[in-house]
């Protein structure tokens, strides 16, 4: 009888070592390393998926004939934005976030409303009757949802052979468990060989497969890094569960852009499509107030607008302060540094907070001009007027430069009806200035833009 063979792996991630170490020599973490048993003595699983295509042999890339088959489109138009148009027949779909964040909700509601499709939900983690309580909450009932409570992939592939859904959703894959692997469902090799058997179905099948993912106390998908490199499209769901909205953003897609981001409000009965983002990212308030100013950024094909927050104040401890949410801090220090260098202004012996209203973590360069008007607006205590809006980036030099996308960011400002808007003098080459209802203000440089901006208050 062979001896069973066992090894450490990082609980954080995936690090494999022959022994116990009390850190791990990868991601430095202490105290992850737990013992998995990874070659069990004698024992082989019954019932596993296994593929039709028993061999492969190599062809000539000119030989290999592709089709371009068409996407299922649900009835969630946020989630056909982030998979790119649509779920893709055979992908692997991995959707990580917080405990009590919506996932198993958002997850149910699609596999209700997919009608014409055969859904089979298998849950490790509820009920029956749990489930059932979800979707009359939902106030949603389809013929074609099929429920499934079990944690044995075996088992799972036993009733998929007879089943044949066309859909099939996994919640969670940390609670799943192979008859290959000794250790416990969630650890390290039970998550990796999980996934990979759920892999090899969604491939020879064709049939799309979503899988639900805890994430780690430092918001990473739990389990090995290696989980991600092998699923097809990676959805993170993000928001705090002290607010009602949800983002569904893109880290990684094969079949699409991986910059999209869908927005969802969360009621009673369910999430619900924001459609118009814009009208939930700006707040509103009945009189004006210093150190706001409202800015263009795109998230894939999407145009936002957002508000930027700054607090501007005497440092009255010592160093002064800086903190930002939503907003490279490093970012935040060069254009500080361009203000009191390029502006005059003395912003060196100041507190500076600053935040993006709504949650989001803003990565777009044309922030910069909004972010800067937000920063003297409320150094100066001079508002901003509510109608203003501003896209365009800021360089070392204190120059405005031109941003991608010009034309999507004025269309979304002029539909929720801003009156002006500041761009870079170099994006105003072949824009009709004269045929648009909002006001197109060209700047090239810092100071022109406070000159309009502010000299007039």
């Amino acid at each position: 009888m062979a001896k069973a063979k066992t090894a450490y792996f990082c609980q954080e991630c995936g690090y494999n070592s022959p022994k116990w170490v009390g850190r791990c020599p990868s991601c430095g973490e202490w105290n992850t390393l737990v013992q998995e048993v990874i070659e069990k003595e004698d024992k082989k699983p019954t019932v596993t998926w296994k593929s039709v295509n028993l061999a492969s042999k190599p062809k000539a890339i000119t030989e290999i004939k592709y089709e371009n088959e068409p996407r299922i489109t649900t009835d969630d138009q946020e989630l056909n934005r982030v998979l790119g148009g649509g779920i893709v027949q055979g992908s692997l779909v991995l959707i990580g976030g917080e405990p009590g964040i919506g996932k198993s909700t958002l997850m149910l509601q699609i596999a209700l409303t997919l009608s014409n499709k055969k859904v089979l939900y298998v849950s490790g983690e509820e009920s029956e009757q749990q489930i059932k309580m979800r979707a009359e909450r939902m106030e949603s009932q389809s013929n074609n949802c099929y429920i499934l409570t079990e944690t044995h992939t075996e088992n799972i592939f036993r009733q998929i052979e007879e089943f044949k859904p066309q859909i099939l959703v996994i919640d969670s894959i940390q609670t799943m468990q192979s008859a290959y692997i000794e250790s416990g469902a969630g650890s390290v090799s039970q998550v990796r060989e999980c996934t990979a058997e759920f892999m090899k179905y969604a491939k020879d099948t064709g049939v799309p497969v979503f899988l639900i993912g805890h994430i780690t106390k430092d918001g990473s998908l739990a389990g090995p890094k290696v989980l991600e490199h092998m699923v097809d499209t990676v959805l993170q769901f993000e928001g705090d569960r002290h607010t009602t909205y949800r983002i569904l953003r893109t880290v990684k897609n094969r079949f699409g852009s991986t910059s999209e981001l869908g927005i969802y409000e969360m009621h009673g009965a369910g999430l619900r499509q924001v459609n118009n983002p814009s009208e939930i990212l700006i707040s509103q308030r009945d009189e004006p107030v210093s150190g706001i100013a409202i800015g263009s950024m795109m998230e894939g094909n999407r145009p936002l607008l957002i508000e930027i927050q700054s607090l501007v104040s005497v440092a009255t401890y010592g160093t002064p302060q800086r903190s930002s949410t939503g907003f490279d801090s490093k970012r935040l220090q060069m254009l500080l540094a361009v203000l009191e260098k390029r502006g005059g202004f003395r912003l060196g012996v100041q507190d500076v907070f600053l935040n993006v209203a709504g949650g989001l973590r803003v990565e777009d360069p044309a922030i910069d001009l909004s972010v800067i008007a937000s920063l003297v607006s409320s150094y100066e205590d001079k508002f901003i007027p509510a109608s203003v809006a501003f896209a365009a980036e800021v360089g070392l030099g204190g120059e405005v430069r031109a941003v991608n996308r010009i034309e999507s960011r004025i269309t979304e400002a002029e539909k929720l009806g801003f009156k002006k808007i500041y761009i870079s003098k170099y994006n105003s080459k072949g824009l009709d200035l004269e045929r648009s209802k909002i006001r197109i203000v060209p700047v090239a440089h810092l100071d022109q833009l406070f000159m309009d901006l502010f000299l007039n208050q």
